[in-house]
């Protein structure tokens, strides 16, 4: 557990860490998991750095599935192994998943009342800034050089202008920025 500073809530357990993926999952609707997970590992609890938990992020968008699923099973493993993994992404899927399905079979009684759609309405809009909110942190932690410039540049161009098909996007645009790291790396260590 590199980079990890001292936390007053104490050291992650097996049971907090399900917990706390529990009360992610129930209580976070649409996007925006991510934000949640930065707030509650990061800001609030200290466990894991800014640094790592992007670098985290960075890998479980880019592996195929679920995000929230693939960074739970991230921390997890980085905060209490394989068994951390097991329980964060149990915590995650399994109790809104049964939430789901009891709310499934009330939610056609439930459309009959127009706050129902206010309520949705405004959990939209709150998921909406949460992924506002870490698009902007990760933003702040891009390096200011030209190459991620243009890969930003690109990648908005071929998605936002051109609507190229977005797997083949990011995975072009993702397989030429992982090979321009990796020769900036042995360049830098070829001179040291």
């Amino acid at each position: 557990m590199s980079k990890q500073t001292a936390n007053a809530s104490g050291p992650p357990t097996l049971t907090g860490l399900f917990l706390i993926f529990s009360r992610i999952g129930l209580t976070s609707f649409g996007g925006g998991l991510s934000g949640w997970l930065l707030r509650e590992f990061v800001q609030e609890r200290h466990w894991i750095s800014e640094e790592d938990f992007l670098n985290g992020l960075a890998i479980s968008q880019a592996l195929p599935g679920i995000n929230v699923k693939n960074m739970a099973i991230w921390i997890g493993h980085r905060l209490l192994g394989w068994r951390g993994a097991l329980l964060a992404v149990t915590g995650i899927i399994v109790p809104p998943a049964v939430f789901i399905i009891i709310l499934g079979t009330a939610f056609t009684y439930l459309l009959h009342f127009p706050p129902a759609h206010v309520l949705l309405a405004g959990a939209a809009a709150a998921a909406t800034g949460l992924s506002l909110s870490m698009g902007v942190t990760t933003a702040r932690r891009v390096p200011r050089t030209l190459s991620p410039m243009l890969f930003l540049a690109g990648t908005f161009v071929a998605i936002g202008v051109l609507r190229l098909p977005l797997v083949w996007v990011v995975t072009g645009a993702g397989g030429l920025s992982v090979l321009s790291e990796y020769t900036k790396l042995r360049t830098q260590l070829r001179k040291a």
